[in-house]
């Protein structure tokens, strides 16, 4: 039986991995913040799937909350095959801004506790011989949108570096680059996205199915529909300075 682990697992792209992990039959844990939505979530995929389902509460911005998350991971006796580094979140607040607190928050939750729990569960499945290591990064990481397209090009990367060690050992590293997606993400993080066009947003669920179908083929990164291959696919060949001009209009719908 496959076992996979979530993180920020309640709402939004997290929330859709679990229910599509439940559905195809893995056992779960779900690692959140919030132990009240954890437990209504757990509840919810063990009655619909008759999956097992643990919790975990744990804030990823908190070094000792990252080191438990690490060691369910790295436990021998209930292994994980399939991580799921998705904890994230948006902010408006902008590089010149006074409080850099949500700066170094992001750093923290889409940085550091990437690279721990990536290297935790990536060590415990080379040693078994197989496991995925999957990371949520963005089309921004082809973007310069303040520290969120910072963060998640870190992630982008480090997953394509992991991918490159892993090779060869049965194990793989895909990151999920996915543009605007219709979750809650841009509410909670008071961002204005109504005046983005309505042919660029992806639904969470094709995110994560391609994500799944581009992880068990061993791919290193996931751009969820043809228009986003395209999109990025662009931004990669388009010099430098036409991609900051993009990211100033960018800036602007969604402002």
């Amino acid at each position: 039986m496959t076992t996979a682990l979530v993180t920020g697992a309640t709402a939004g792209i997290g929330a859709e991995f679990a229910r599509q992990l439940a559905a195809r039959g893995d056992d779960l844990v779900l690692v959140a913040r919030n132990t009240e939505r954890l437990e209504a979530s757990a509840a919810d995929l063990r009655t619909r799937y008759g999956v097992t389902v643990e919790v975990l509460a744990a804030d990823l911005a908190v070094r000792e909350d990252v080191a438990r998350v690490a060691d369910r991971l790295a436990d021998p006796g209930r292994p994980v095959d399939v991580l799921v580094n998705n904890a994230g979140f948006g902010d408006p607040t902008r590089l010149l801004d006074a409080d850099t607190s949500p700066h170094e928050r992001a750093l923290d939750v889409m940085g550091a506790a990437v690279l721990v729990l990536g290297n935790t569960a990536a060590r415990a499945m080379v040693a078994r011989g197989h496991g995925q290591v999957v990371t949520v990064a963005s089309l921004s990481a082809w973007i310069t949108q303040g520290s969120y397209s910072a963060v998640k090009s870190f992630a982008k990367l480090y997953s394509e570096a992991l991918s490159n060690e892993l090779h060869g050992t049965g194990v793989t590293a895909t990151a999920l680059c996915p543009g605007w997606v219709r979750t809650e993400f841009h509410e909670r993080a008071a961002i204005d996205a109504g005046r983005i066009p309505a042919p660029v947003w992806v639904s969470a669920q094709r995110c994560v199915s391609e994500c799944l179908a581009d992880a068990d083929a061993g791919k290193p990164i996931s751009l969820p529909t043809k228009r986003w291959k395209l999109a990025a696919l662009a931004l990669q060949h388009l010099p430098r300075g036409a991609v900051r001009a993009i990211t100033r209009q960018v800036d602007r719908a969604r402002n």
